[in-house]
């Protein structure tokens, strides 16, 4: 792992934690985006070489909608950068973590995703994130 990729922050609006989110860091998102196969919407902010995402659902039974409603707003996930998303998934999962999903998938951001299972990270979701190469 390389380095925070990003902060996930799960929100019951993109639109009205905007105008918080802006007013906090001075500056405006750079990019919506909506995730289909997760059923959100999100917005991103730089901050130095790290991100913050905000995820809004668009679907009452998707993860993020569960995770509100269960916790309520707040921090979802920490997103790891790693170099090979693959080699670090059959690394972490050799020294015994849970992988939620068995191979990498298209995320937000032009990244290849993959969750580790919170009950194998004391309790926290974490995301290993592969920059997509545009080659």
């Amino acid at each position: 792992m390389r380095k925070i990729e990003h902060i996930g922050i799960a929100v019951k609006s993109i639109k009205n934690s905007n105008l918080v989110f802006e007013k906090l860091f001075g500056k405006p998102h750079y990019k919506i985006e909506e995730v289909a196969s997760e059923n959100v919407n999100t917005s991103f902010y730089k901050m130095g070489q790290s991100k913050i995402e905000l995820l809004e659902a668009t679907d009452p039974e998707s993860p993020i909608a569960k995770f509100i409603e269960k916790r309520g707003e707040g921090i979802h996930h920490i997103a790891f950068d790693v170099k090979d998303i693959h080699a670090e998934m059959k690394r972490l999962e050799d020294e015994g973590f849970r992988l939620i999903n068995e191979k990498p998938k298209q995320g937000a951001d032009n990244k290849l995703v993959c969750f580790l299972h919170p009950k194998s990270t004391n309790g926290i979701l974490i995301e290993l994130c592969q920059e997509i190469n545009d080659d």
